[in-house]
């Protein structure tokens, strides 16, 4: 059976494809993951997480743009890995950002649309009694 991903595994699985060097696909990432996650999923599993499956995809668009990586001491080439995997997360956030507000903006508009106010889309929560 299948492994189920809890948020913590979707973030070490996001943080393993921004860090990714080389040619990426689905069966060498549920390698690489296996031992991170404490099971191998399975590819469907993975793409079946919007966030996880939109991180693969900025990944393999930026892999096709080229970066050449060139012979460095070993300090510079860690700097260099921080750097890209810093570079490819800030790609993606950017993306899920402006995705997120695109989403709210469609929800302005259908509670607009709706008639429900901007008092009661700001209505406390309720109080949970437990």
């Amino acid at each position: 059976m299948a492994k189920h991903l809890t948020s913590k595994d979707i973030a070490i699985l996001i943080n393993q494809i921004d860090a990714w060097e080389g040619k990426l696909g689905w069966e060498a990432l549920c390698d690489v993951v296996a031992p991170l996650i404490g099971g191998r999923p399975t590819r469907q599993t993975l793409s079946s997480h919007g966030q996880v499956k939109a991180a693969f995809g900025q990944k393999k668009q930026q892999l096709k743009t080229g970066f050449i990586s060139t012979k460095r001491p070993s300090s510079l080439n860690i700097a260099e890995q921080r750097i890209r995997r810093l570079e490819s997360e800030n790609e993606r956030l950017k993306i899920e950002n402006f995705n997120l507000l695109e989403r709210f903006l469609r929800w302005q508009y259908n509670a607009y649309k709706h008639g429900v106010t901007k008092d009661k889309l700001d209505d406390e929560l309720p109080k949970i009694d437990r």
